[in-house]
């Protein structure tokens, strides 16, 4: 199966949705560190830590948000960030 050429990203606080849309790349902060997501990522769930995710558009903008302690979920080029609180920066 071939992978898509973006990703499907939400990022959503406990309360709110925060940003949704179509991606080329999402980086999150972990407790294992930044992730870097791309089309194709294999099916991952981790845990966030308190910081940004950025999200790079099509077109190289970026959507900034910041995140408090949640998690991540990728499957099939869909990227599901949940945090307890999240609010965007830019």
């Amino acid at each position: 199966m071939a992978a898509s050429s973006s990703l499907q990203v939400s990022v959503v606080a406990a309360d709110h949705e925060v940003w949704s849309g179509q991606a080329a790349m999402v980086v999150a902060t972990t407790i294992d560190g930044e992730m870097g997501i791309m089309p194709g990522h294999i099916p991952t769930l981790a845990i966030l830590d308190k910081g940004e995710v950025r999200v790079t558009l099509a077109d190289g903008s970026k959507v900034i948000a910041t995140a408090t302690e949640g998690f991540l979920s990728v499957d099939r080029d869909v990227v599901s960030v949940v945090a307890g609180d999240a609010s965007l920066v830019s």
